[in-house]
C-alpha cells in the first residue's frame, strides 16, 4: 500500500523531546520541562466552573460549523475591547485550535502550486501543512537585521510573484513583534500584489516592557483585525493567553470571500468544534477571566526578567529580543554542540527539557535553542541553575 506524498513532513521535534521528559518523570526522575509552549496553570477557575456546570446539565450537541453564536459574539466583543475595531460575529469562525485554523484558512484561501512566504525561524507547522496540501513554501531569511520579521524590502526581493504570506507577532520562537506601522506596510503591499496575508495572533496580550500595552497605537500587539476587507485572515486561540491548550478552541477572523468557504470546509472536516469548549470558552471573556490570564502573562514576565538578568551566567550573547509570547530563542553553538545533541544531553544529564533550533529553522537552527518560560519562576531559576552547571561539564 502507497503513502501519500503529502504525509511526508517532518515531526515536530518538541513533541518528541516532551515524551521523553514526560517518560523520565513517570520513571521517577526529576525533570523540569521547558520545552513545549504550554502555561502551566491550565484554565482560569471561571472556565472549569462554568465546564463543570456543562458536564452535569448543559447541551453538549453538535454546534453550527463556524461555532456556537454566543461564543462569535463574545470574540467580536474581545476585538472591541482590546482594539476598537468592530467585528461582525458573522466573521468570526470558531475552529479547533488555531491548528484547525490554519488547516482551514490554508484549505480555503490556498490551491495547490500556490507559492506562500514566511519567515525563516517561524513555526513548524506553517510550512508543514501548507507542503502537505501542495503548496510551495518561500522561506524569508529574518533575523537580527530585521528583528526576526519579514519586511517589505524582502517582498519586492522574492524572485517570482506569491500568492500568501503567513506572519506571526508575537512569534514563534522568537517573541518578535511587528509593529503597527510595520504592519500596515505589509497589508498595503500584499493588497496592492493580490497576495493573501494570514496573520497569526495566539500571543496576543502576552507582551512586556514598552509593548506590554494592548492596542494598535504602535506599542503593544498590533492587530491586523482591521485589515478584514483587505482580504487578511487572522488567526488566534485560546491557548496561551487563557492557558486552554488542551481544549482545542481557537478562532478565524475571515475576510467575507472566505466565510462561505470556510463553513463548508469546516462542516465536512470537523462538523463543529469541542462543543464543551466552545461553551465554557465564553466565560474566558469575563472579567474574571481576563483577570486570569492578566495574572498568568505576570508570572511570565517575572520569568522572562530572571532570564534576561542570568544571561551572562548562560553565556548565551545572541538571543532574539522577546517582546512577546513566553520563549527565550537563544545560540549555543559556542558550546560546540548542535542544538538537538545540546537538547538530548540536557535532558540525560541535567534532566531538563529545552527545545532544539532545528524545528524551527532548517538552515540555522542547528545553532539555536528554545526555552518556554511559561511556568513558575521557581521551576525557571531551577532550570537556569541546572544549564549553568551543566554548560561548566562542557
Amino acid at each position: 500500500m502507497k503513502v501519500s506524498r503529502r504525509a511526508h513532513v517532518p515531526p515536530f521535534a518538541v513533541m518528541e523531546i516532551l515524551a521523553a521528559a514526560n517518560a523520565r518523570r513517570a520513571a521517577g526522575e526529576s525533570v523540569l520541562n521547558l520545552c513545549a509552549g504550554e502555561p502551566s496553570t491550565g484554565a482560569s477557575d471561571v472556565v472549569r466552573d462554568l465546564a463543570a456546570q456543562l458536564l452535569a446539565s448543559g447541551d453538549l450537541g453538535y454546534t453550527e460549523s463556524l461555532g456556537a453564536p454566543a461564543l462569535r459574539r463574545a470574540i467580536a466583543g474581545h476585538y472591541r475591547r482590546w482594539y476598537d475595531v468592530e467585528i461582525d460575529p458573522r466573521r468570526v469562525a470558531v475552529t479547533t485550535g488555531s491548528s484547525g485554523g490554519f488547516l482551514l484558512a490554508f484549505l480555503a484561501a490556498f490551491d495547490a502550486g500556490d507559492r506562500v512566504a514566511l519567515a525563516r525561524p517561524g513555526y513548524p507547522a506553517y510550512k508543514n501543512i501548507l507542503t502537505a496540501l501542495g503548496c510551495e513554501v518561500v522561506e524569508l531569511d529574518c533575523g537580527p537585521a530585521t528583528r526576526y520579521q519579514p519586511t517589505v524590502a524582502q517582498l519586492e526581493a522574492i524572485d517570482g510573484p506569491i500568492d500568501g504570506l503567513m506572519i506571526a507577532s508575537p512569534a514563534n520562537p522568537t517573541g518578535t513583534m511587528i509593529r503597527a506601522g510595520e504592519l500596515a506596510a505589509l497589508v498595503a503591499w500584499c493588497a496592492d500584489h493580490g497576495v493573501r496575508l494570514i496573520s497569526d495572533e495566539i500571543y496576543h496580550g502576552i507582551t512586556y516592557g514598552s509593548q506590554a500595552s494592548v492596542g494598535d497605537d504602535g506599542a503593544g500587539a498590533a492587530s491586523a483585525a482591521r485589515y478584514l476587507d483587505s482580504g487578511v485572515v487572522v488567526v488566534s486561540s485560546f491557548s496561551k493567553y487563557w492557558a486552554m491548550t488542551g481544549w482545542r478552541l481557537g478562532w478565524l477572523l475571515l475576510p467575507a470571500d472566505l466565510v462561505a468557504p470556510v463553513d463548508a470546509l469546516a462542516g465536512n472536516v470537523a462538523l463543529c468544534p469541542p462543543a464543551l469548549a466552545q461553551h465554557a470558552g465564553v466565560a474566558a471573556f469575563s472579567a474574571a477571566g481576563y483577570a486570569a490570564a492578566e495574572a498568568n502573562v505576570e508570572r511570565y514576565a517575572a520569568c522572562r526578567e530572571l532570564l534576561l538578568a542570568r544571561l551572562p551566567e548562560l553565556g548565551w550573547t545572541r538571543t532574539a529580543p522577546a517582546d512577546g509570547a513566553f520563549y527565550l530563542y537563544a545560540d549555543i553553538s559556542a558550546s560546540g554542540l548542535d542544538s538537538v545533541t545540546w537538547c538530548a544531553r540536557l535532558l540525560d544529564e541535567a534532566g531538563v527539557a529545552l527545545t532544539p533550533g532545528t524545528d524551527f529553522d532548517g538552515v540555522d537552527g542547528a545553532s539555536w535553542v528554545r526555552l518556554s518560560f511559561a511556568s513558575s519562576v521557581e521551576v525557571v531559576r531551577e532550570a537556569v541553575d541546572r544549564i549553568v552547571r551543566w554548560q561548566q561539564t562542557l
